[in-house]
């Protein structure tokens, strides 16, 4: 087992303290570090950004090959941590004797300590696990400028006045914060730009993660309802499939005979992740590409409306009109006199 001790509130000492420990690669760009490790620690990426606010972003990436412990002790802070299990588990406990608990796929975590004891997290070897840590610097010592601010609201919300008790919340697990994962791993941009888009996903995220706990705590039915874990990763794949072949003509009999589920099921995780029915949902994946491909190619309409799949003109109008409030025709030319005063 290997144990790493970050006593630290900050991603350039936290990184530091990682690549020391687990060696590796490691980068930056803006605000954000990036730690490639491929070595006997294990093989995969973790990634970490400073946001405004007091609000930081650490993704982990990783197969390690022997069990690794993080213990995390911020001195003189009292931080909440909004902890997020996309893929495999994630142990913790606070202090290395506290009773451990286990997030599993797709289950969102609070933690707080207001006896400032450490959180120790535990990675198990040779499982790819995938987990998402945004840390608030919250503190009961707010100046007044910071009483109706986001970390103030927070910290009455997620402590307890009068106790130095630890808090842990595990809740039921949540498709829609895996969609917003998957978004932010698919930012393609660079600098500001990115640094800005990252910014925007991670404070929908917290706000999941916070509605989760207030729907938790006032009903006791699982988000999912009948969906295991093995389908809501089947789920997942599904719509990657949709997203990669979006031209083809996909049905739900199809699609459930692909990836080995029932119809039910299917509609159900599709409903519970995207808000959307299956047709629904490719019919936005295909109206976002039309979109992509009206602004960044040479394509006229008809071929456009050919490459995604369709093939009636009217009917793509028709729903392009919905969804932008505005014709192909016209944002293309718009987009055209756009580039041209560029």
């Amino acid at each position: 087992m290997k144990t790493t001790y970050l006593k630290t509130n900050t991603i350039e000492n936290i990184f530091k303290k990682l690549k020391l420990s687990f060696g590796g690669l490691m980068t930056k760009e803006s605000k954000e570090y990036i730690l490639e490790i491929k070595n006997n620690i294990g093989t995969g990426t973790i990634k970490g950004i400073t946001l405004t606010g007091g609000i930081s972003y650490i993704e982990f990436n990783m197969i390690f090959s022997e069990d690794v412990v993080l213990s995390i002790n911020v001195p003189d802070k009292t931080p909440i941590y909004f902890a997020y299990c996309s893929k495999g588990s994630l142990g913790h406990s606070f202090g290395v004797n506290g009773k451990k608990n286990v997030l599993q796929s797709f289950q969102t975590g609070i933690l707080t300590s207001q006896s400032s004891d450490e959180n120790v997290l535990y990675f198990k070897k040779d499982k790819h696990i995938k987990v998402t840590l945004i840390t608030v610097q919250a503190n009961n010592k707010a100046t007044v400028s910071e009483n109706y601010g986001l970390k103030n609201k927070l910290y009455k919300a997620f402590f307890k006045e009068g106790t130095n008790k630890n808090f842990i919340y595990i809740g039921s697990q949540n498709l829609k914060i895996a969609e917003k994962i998957q978004q932010l791993e698919a930012i393609k941009q660079k600098g500001l730009v990115r640094s800005l888009l990252i910014q925007g996903l991670v404070h929908v995220i917290l706000a999941l993660e916070v509605q989760q706990h207030t729907d938790d705590t006032t009903s006791s039915e699982n988000q999912l309802g009948s969906l295991l874990i093995r389908e809501v990763e089947i789920i997942k794949e599904a719509s990657q499939f949709i997203r990669d072949h979006f031209d083809l003509q996909l049905s739900i009999t199809q699609l459930c005979s692909k990836f080995g589920i029932a119809p039910s099921k299917l509609q159900e995780g599709f409903k519970s992740m995207h808000n959307h029915t299956v047709a629904d949902f490719i019919r936005e994946v295909r109206i976002q590409k039309a979109e992509e491909f009206i602004k960044n190619t040479d394509m006229n309409i008809s071929e456009v409306v050919y490459s995604i799949g369709f093939s009636s003109r009217s009917y793509f109008s028709k729903i392009f009109r919905e969804k932008y409030n505005c014709s192909p025709s016209k944002y293309k030319n718009a987009n055209r006199v756009s580039s041209f005063v560029a």
